[in-house]
């Protein structure tokens, strides 16, 4: 494998950047494009500006529909709830069968765009949600005038107990002996050309949540995050009158209307003061032009695709992967700015079941989403290492504040449980950082506070390493020291200490992990190579940090740490030495490869380090083989530069979606649910490591690409750096390094 150090000038043209609006421009080639209505929700497309999302379809009798969606819609049960549908009629019908119809997401401007009937008839309408205020748009024209009529739909219309399969959407609740309830929705009465309704928790599982989990002291310091918080919406329109308490209809006939929602969620004292907030934001938004705000939400837009991008092309796959990577970044930009990270299964996209999903019938509402409401770091972690060389990182920061506003309970749990310093997070959990209490055990008979009577997550704890190892990558990726000093250090302080106190020390002086486990899959191990290959990595690279931003006595107690850690596990398969699973490994239970954490996430291993070669027999021998869905197999195989494997996996996943949606990029259900986070995500990451790789300062390009494949990118690397460059018909072209000073850092290899 040849590598050319780019420090040739000739080589590396620091040219003027592109235009905003020209890079933007790139994101068109992957519209979608419908030409027919849609049967119902499974031909649902989506839009969003972080927040709100809608699913958006069109049918041929039933008109404009879209259920709305919020990332902080929690229930009294932690169900992350729709809000409502909403349904636009217009009259003459436009969508009638044989009638001219266009349907496009335009990615450029962040807005689904339909045209549709014939001659003076033709109604063009204009979906967007406001990327920089709380705000749904639905704008429609026409020649000759027409009547608009848009009804609110609901469902939770009465208190309803989930039974049977639909309990596993309150996942966690699942196996109470108490019934599990749905509680309906409100209706406000007398409202004047507004269509207004709410959700509001008169109860909350937090106390008995927390009193399961021996934590009851902490519901005198810690405000209940359900309780009273209350999530709905206004609907209005210019020239709109109420036909209803949940209808509103054009007054007469017109050539435009203009329908606008404003959704809330927030905790208040009262259902009064939920709705005068909600008259706040409809007048605040209101008072700025609307034509400012398409601008500026357009801006938004073509910014983002200006950040970065991946441009594949060169045949069918080729096509198909860049598509599947510009669709997942962009659901991903859809739900990824609001007040809780994005959900693995579903994001805010979940729709109803208008046909069985596996063992899941037909007629499930849209509030189902199998695993439910809590977050598992497994699945969450997956967008957001896809974030960091997207340059995405506004599309972080809920990830990073759901974690340390969980951080007073996880460090008050570990001295409750454990009595010593330090904080820990469960593998599965609640988001304000809890275990679900299925997963915790309802019957305590005989078990002490902390141990969990699920196996699968007893001491699956790793994840809090690996959120220190993403934080690490974002510091590196933008410099930003006040993350650095108010997120960055004081989490990994917290993770670091829990590690050094909870272990006793071996013969050797070193940290024995035990009790212990390898992820989910190898219960009762004893040193599992995830934990010893993730503390290595972070503690490595917190001792890279410059004097001035770390203390001595910080340094000091990393270094004796990072020597009282055991070496990485390794084992003999076939003649040859691998790494291990963990150094004792206990009975297997599920379908990970531990072992290759020490690639991925954790990068001791790959392309351009030592020990290349046991890092790839490790591959090859490897347990589980597949791909799709949570499965970091495609991004090993690119860490490692396995060429060949990495692109025939990224072409399999971004490939294969859900059978029944229309949208190509709502993957699953794979393990989780439609569409699934994880599997967009996961293909994501592989395509980016196929293509650029850093290691501290050094960015190498093209590791483990396919030399059949051209592309055109924009990608980020650490120091503030961005390297952008083509690959055309088997050779480079220039690449433009920003800042100029970084091209000395740059390690081609060759496409194979």
């Amino acid at each position: 494998m040849a590598k050319v150090l780019f420090a040739l000038l000739l080589a590396l043209l620091v040219s003027s950047l592109v235009p905003v609006a020209g890079a933007a421009g790139r994101a068109d080639r992957y519209n979608v494009l419908w030409d027919s209505p849609s049967r119902n929700s499974w031909g649902s497309m989506p839009i969003g500006n972080g927040d709100i999302g809608l699913n958006v379809w069109i049918e041929e009798n039933g008109g404009l529909v879209f259920y709305i969606s919020k990332t902080d819609a929690w229930s009294e049960n932690c169900r992350l709830l729709k809000l409502g549908r909403v349904r636009l009629r217009l009259e003459p019908n436009p969508f009638a069968e044989g009638s001219p119809f266009k349907q496009e997401l335009r990615l450029r401007d962040g807005e689904i765009a339909i045209e549709a009937g014939a001659g003076d008839r033709a109604v063009s309408l204009r979906v967007w949600v406001d990327a920089n205020h709380p705000a749904i748009h639905v704008d429609a024209q026409s020649e000759r005038p027409f009547r608009l009529r848009a009804d609110l739909e609901t469902w939770r219309t009465e208190r309803r107990r989930l039974s049977d399969i639909e309990v596993f959407s309150a996942y966690g609740l699942h196996g109470d002996p108490t019934p599990v309830f749905v509680e309906p929705d409100v209706i406000v009465a007398g409202q004047e050309g507004r269509i207004v309704w709410y959700h509001r928790n008169e109860r909350s599982i937090w106390a008995d949540n927390l009193k399961l989990q021996g934590l009851s002291g902490l519901t005198n310091t810690m405000k209940d995050p359900l309780l009273h918080r209350t999530f709905g919406a206004t609907i209005k329109g210019l020239g709109l009158i109420n036909a209803g308490e949940t209808t509103l209809e054009s007054a007469e006939p017109g050539t435009g209307f203009e329908i606008s929602i404003y959704p809330l969620t927030a905790q208040t004292e009262t259902a009064e003061q939920w709705l005068s907030r909600l008259e706040e934001q409809v007048s605040r938004i209101d008072s700025i032009d609307k034509a400012d705000r398409l601008a500026a939400h357009c801006d938004w837009w073509n910014a983002f695709w200006a950040r970065s991008w991946i441009d594949v092309s060169g045949s069918e796959d080729a096509e198909a992967v860049a598509q599947g990577y510009a669709l997942q970044r962009f659901i991903n930009a859809c739900g990824g700015r609001g007040a809780q990270p994005i959900k693995f299964n579903g994001s805010i996209f979940t729709v109803d079941l208008a046909g069985p999903i596996g063992d899941k019938p037909a007629g499930l509402d849209a509030d189902y989403r199998s695993w439910g409401g809590p977050f598992w770091w497994q699945n969450t972690r997956l967008p957001y290492w896809s974030m960091l060389s997207s340059g995405d990182f506004d599309l972080m920061q809920p990830l990073f504040r759901m974690y340390m506003d969980a951080l007073p309970l996880a460090k008050a749990r570990t001295r409750t449980y454990y009595n010593h310093d330090g904080a820990f997070y469960p593998e599965t959990m609640y988001f304000w950082g809890t275990y679900t209490n299925e997963n915790y055990g309802w019957d305590r008979t005989a078990m002490p506070d902390g141990l969990t009577q699920n196996r699968y997550i007893r001491y699956e704890w790793q994840g809090g390493i690996e959120l220190v190892a993403i934080m690490l990558d974002y510091y590196a990726l933008t410099r930003d020291e006040q993350f650095l000093k108010s997120t960055l250090l004081p989490f990994a302080g917290e993770i670091l200490t829990f590690y050094n106190r909870h272990y006793p020390r071996d013969e050797d002086g070193r940290i024995r992990f035990e009790p212990a486990q390898a992820l989910e899959t190898y219960w009762d191990s004893v040193n599992p190579a995830p934990e010893i290959a993730g503390l290595g990595s972070v503690l490595d690279t917190l001792l890279e940090l410059p004097d001035t931003i770390t203390t001595d006595t910080q340094r000091v107690a990393w270094r004796a740490m990072q020597a009282e850690l055991p070496p990485v596990p390794t084992r003999r398969v076939r003649d040859h030495t691998v790494l291990s699973p963990a150094g004792e490994i206990g009975p297997k239970h599920n379908s990970e490869n531990p072992e290759l954490y020490a690639i991925f996430p954790y990068r001791l291993f790959g392309v351009g380090k030592d020990r290349l070669d046991l890092a790839r027999h490790t591959y090859r021998q490897r347990i589980h083989k597949g791909t799709g869905g949570w499965q970091q197999t495609a991004i090993q195989a690119a860490m490692l530069g396995l060429a060949g494997d990495a692109a025939r996996m990224v072409t399999r996943n971004f490939k294969t979606k859900h059978d029944g949606s229309r949208f190509p990029a709502f993957w699953g259900p794979n393990f989780d649910w439609v569409p699934d986070q994880d599997h967009g995500s996961v293909t994501m990451i592989a395509l980016q490591q196929m293509l650029m790789q850093t290691d501290g300062k050094k960015i190498i390009v093209f590791p483990a690409w396919p030399k059949d494949w051209d592309v055109e990118f924009k990608l980020h690397a650490p120091y503030n750096t961005t390297v952008e460059g083509a690959y055309r018909d088997g050779a480079l072209e220039p690449l433009t390094v920003t800042p100029a000073s970084r091209a000395e850092d740059v390690v081609r290899m060759e496409p194979r």
